[in-house]
């Protein structure tokens, strides 16, 4: 939303965003010029508010009570006021810390399950972030190739295809045609498929299943291309069908905490909130697995839902903040917060960098 405000008039947004997050409570000119230095009158702020109002960034809840941001007041606020010259760029830095410190101290990878160790980070993040934090698993489909292995058994070839995270994939074929016409010796043929395995090794051996279905197979010796036309088209149909990406388990927490948010206190608005969580969540994952645009820095950023501008009308008054933690450039799964509009903006989000990068590290 392009919205040009004076500097005034950022100021004192700014003020009443902050000031509404603290108290949930509407916000009046008073309240600004006590707990804020903005150098203005009350007479002044009231009219910028009003101004402010005009231009939907604020809204009355009643006539007689001070202003709340709308959706659109928030996403002013987080695209164009949260920077370092109106953020507390200390603070942040010391939310990164604590997030690390905490991940660091009561995770480890070596002794426990992923999926527990995943569990783990939920806790910590809907602890520190003060909303329902959501962390996706992993997506198989950026499964790194460990060993590969061609053999032969019973007059057909067997292809085995072992993971990073020790999966085994195998799929029996029939030999080429040139193979069982010619009736090779199978001693010459367990020869050239050991021949095959070990240059496959050498070239796939640390890239994902995705990344081997684009390979340029033509390097493959003349003398084997039959192999390697197979195994193309295997390798494709294993990263098409076997890999492609599914929907896969939330770990959700945090949820009892939030609910006691004023914001939830509809019981058939929290009821649907539970049942997204429970059981939709694959509405949900579709939306925060959702690759975000990537900064010149090559690190993603976080995306952040507000409101009307979630899809899902369970959530359609919560905002979702969420990035993707990665392996090597590519995104495994990702990392979430979900609460009210009405929430810390700089301490969830520097919260959700934190733990992305994390995992990322880790996952690495």
């Amino acid at each position: 939303m392009q919205v040009q405000l004076t500097n005034r008039q950022q100021h004192i947004l700014w003020a009443t965003v902050r000031h509404y997050i603290a108290t949930a409570e509407p916000v009046g000119s008073k309240a600004l010029v006590e707990e804020y230095d903005l150098g203005v009158s009350s007479a002044t702020i009231r009219n910028v508010m009003g101004a402010l109002e005009k231009s939907g960034l604020l809204y009355q809840p009643h006539t007689s009570a001070g202003r709340v941001p709308s959706d659109s007041g928030y996403r002013i606020y987080v695209d164009q006021l949260v920077t370092p010259s109106l953020q507390d760029v200390t603070r942040t830095e010391a939310v990164t810390k604590k997030v690390e410190m905490s991940l660091q101290q009561r995770l480890h990878w070596e002794d426990w399950s992923l999926e527990i160790l995943l569990q783990g980070a939920a806790q910590i993040l809907a602890s520190l972030s003060g909303c329902i934090s959501l962390i996706t698993m992993p997506q198989t489909n950026t499964a790194i190739v460990r060993h590969l292995q061609l053999m032969q058994i019973e007059g057909k070839i067997m292809l085995i295809v072992v993971t990073d995270g020790y999966e085994t994939h195998s799929k029996l074929i029939d030999l080429p045609p040139t193979r069982t016409e010619t009736k090779s010796d199978p001693e010459v043929i367990d020869r050239e498929l050991q021949i095959v395995s070990n240059f496959l090794n050498t070239h796939l051996r640390g890239q994902s299943l995705l990344e081997i279905s684009n390979l340029d197979w033509s390097q493959l010796d003349r003398e084997f291309q039959v192999y390697g036309e197979f195994l193309k088209d295997f390798a494709s149909e294993l990263a098409h069908r076997t890999f492609a990406p599914t929907t896969t388990q939330i770990m959700v927490r945090g949820v009892a905490e939030v609910l006691r948010q004023p914001e939830f206190s509809q019981l058939q608005q929290v009821q649907t909130i539970i049942q997204l969580l429970e059981e939709e969540q694959e509405q949900l994952w579709r939306l925060i697995f959702e690759e975000p645009e990537v900064e010149e820095t090559n690190k993603p950023k976080v995306t952040v839902r507000i409101g009307a501008e979630n899809p899902l009308e369970p959530i359609r008054t919560c905002t979702l903040i969420s990035s993707n933690y990665r392996r090597g450039g590519v995104p495994l799964g990702s990392v979430g917060v979900l609460g009210p509009t009405r929430l810390d903006y700089e301490n969830a989000i520097a919260v959700v960098m934190a733990a992305a990068d994390y995992l990322s590290e880790a996952f690495s």
